[in-house]
């Protein structure tokens, strides 16, 4: 494992304080699990969530019970391995199930349409492994809700085709329990978010095929680096990291072209930025965007030659340096990285709204054919809305574009027949939510991030109500055409769907910043009109 400082100011900064962590003992301490790094207002929450820097040797006693579920699970023929989690539940095995090219439908989201999908697939070989730390996520229990029914419809009992992993002590463990559900309990002391190593990301990438013992082995090796003050990659990439940050460079672009490591940035995005945004501070990740060469960016190339930083190893080393280098952006930045103080915000709002006989969208400000306009904007049409946005951001700030949509439907659009690759990527992307973000970063030299919701409550809803007030908000909701129920509960996924972009909403909209919100009444129609819009702004 290693990493590269490819330009000079980042190589000084990172020199810099590296010198001040070493003189004060930290590589060794934080490698020894010192819960009093982080000031006296963390040390509580530090006690508890410092597992993770056992992992690499705590998590092959989770080995043989691996085993012995996979072979369970392809005794009764259940190949097709559904995953119902959030945030730090669902992302790191979606990393390595995507790098291992195993398949696994990662369900992190209430959108009835990518639900409905997903429910309609080889259900007589499904085996569905829900996961959830405190076991009382509403996303994931309406989830496990809706499988229940759709098993019991059909004949099949659900307690041969449920796997909960969760922490001791938790709602879902007692559920599982008495439901007779395979359980695999996680180790307590370890957060979401730097839990890959643990039973949260091994257990559904086992069951995908996946080779974790392997990745286990990756994380060992490096393991014993992290106490040093020389050739400790953790202590590199954290210096760099808190040092650039410290430098006014706190938006840090990730890069992994041609990288052997699929979608790492996605997990790295949730670590980074709900464990560092709070307080007014933090680092900003940003997926999927070229460098505008500001004075404020971090470049970090994932095994790729580009870039400020380059950071090389395989996928297990990956996991466990970003975890340590993200502990020390914390110290340095003088936060808890381990808190989210801000998450449960939007989920209140959402629980409130919930509760109400109607939700209270309000009237639209203005209509451009099927996408409705909501909130305060000056503009009348969504080309002019786009530049009043853009040109609403701050010059230190960014603009994030939240999508509470069906993030697979790009690739239901029409291809044309006999097309090639090129074009059926070309319809796609023509189709897809995620490509406003692209065109609209053409027109701006300021980051725009693009997230899908309401997974990014879980991640970068973190950092947009605790971290630096300088982001706009452009928040994409859509009509729904197939709802779908929850049983035992007084709302379909569509209304919580909503609820929850309405309270996120809500809650960015107190904090006083740029918040509008564009409903599709038509979703394949509305996204067309929204990239249309792009490119005319």
């Amino acid at each position: 494992m290693e990493v590269l400082y490819r330009e000079e100011g980042v190589a000084s900064a990172a020199s810099s304080v590296a010198g001040r962590l070493v003189a004060d003992g930290v590589p060794a301490r934080l490698a020894a699990g010192d819960p009093t790094l982080w000031g006296e207002d963390a040390e509580r929450e530090a006690a508890v969530r410092l597992g993770w820097l056992t992992l690499p040797r705590y998590s092959r006693e989770l080995l043989p019970v691996l085993g012995g579920l996979v072979e369970r699970a392809r005794a009764a023929g259940l190949t097709n391995v559904v995953l119902a989690g959030m945030g730090g539940s669902s992302l790191a095995a979606e990393v390595i199930c995507a790098t291992a090219d195993v398949p696994l439908t990662v369900l992190d989201t209430t959108d009835p349409g990518q639900v409905r999908r997903a429910l309609s697939e080889q259900l007589d070989a499904t085996v569905v492994v829900v996961a959830g730390k405190s076991g009382s996520t509403v996303e994931t229990d309406s989830l496990l809700r809706i499988y229940e029914r759709l098993f019991t419809d059909a004949g099949l009992a659900p307690s041969g085709r449920v796997v909960v992993v969760t922490d001791p002590g938790s709602p879902l463990e007692k559920r599982a329990v008495e439901a007779g559900y395979e359980l695999v309990l996680a180790q307590p002391d370890v957060g979401g978010r730097f839990s890959a190593l643990s039973a949260f990301g091994l257990v559904p990438s086992a069951l995908a095929g996946a080779d974790v013992a392997r990745l286990l082995d990756e994380a060992g090796e490096v393991l014993p680096l992290l106490s040093r003050d020389t050739g400790n990659p953790g202590l590199d990439l954290g210096a760099a990291l808190g040092g650039a940050a410290l430098a006014g460079r706190d938006k840090l672009l990730l890069a992994d072209q041609l990288s052997a490591i699929t979608g790492l940035p996605d997990w790295i995005e949730q670590l980074v930025a709900e464990s560092t945004g709070k307080q007014g501070r933090g680092l900003l990740p940003v997926v999927g965007a070229d460098p505008n060469e500001s004075g404020d960016e971090l470049v970090v190339a994932i095994e790729t030659d580009v870039g400020d930083v380059r950071v090389d190893g395989p996928l297990g080393a990956q996991f466990l340096v970003w975890e340590y280098a993200t502990a020390l952006a914390g110290l340095l930045l003088e936060i808890n990285p381990f808190d989210q103080p801000n998450v449960a915000e939007s989920k209140a709002n959402t629980a409130a709204l919930l509760a109400l006989p109607d939700l209270p969208t309000g009237a639209p400000s203005f209509v451009d054919g099927p996408v409705e306009v909501y909130g305060a904007a000056t503009a009348r049409d969504l080309p002019g809305l786009f530049a009043e946005l853009l040109n609403a951001i701050p010059a230190d700030g960014y603009l994030s574009i939240m999508a509470f949509l069906d993030r697979m439907a790009a690739f239901d659009a029409p291809v044309p027949d006999g097309a090639d690759f090129e074009q059926m990527t070309d319809a796609w992307m023509m189709a897809d939510p995620a490509t406003l973000r692209a065109l609209l970063a053409l027109r701006t030299n300021r980051p725009v991030t693009f997230g899908w919701g309401p997974r990014l409550l879980h991640s970068t809803g973190q950092y947009h109500k605790g971290g630096p007030q300088n982001g706009v908000f452009l928040q994409i909701t859509g009509a729904v055409a197939e709802d779908v129920t929850v049983p035992g509960r007084p709302y379909t996924l569509g209304r919580l769907q909503l609820a929850q972009a309405l309270g996120d909403l809500g809650a960015l909209e107190t904090r006083g910043r740029p918040a509008v919100r564009l409903h599709l009444t038509d979703r394949a129609a509305g996204v067309a009109r929204l990239l249309a819009a792009a490119q005319e702004a």
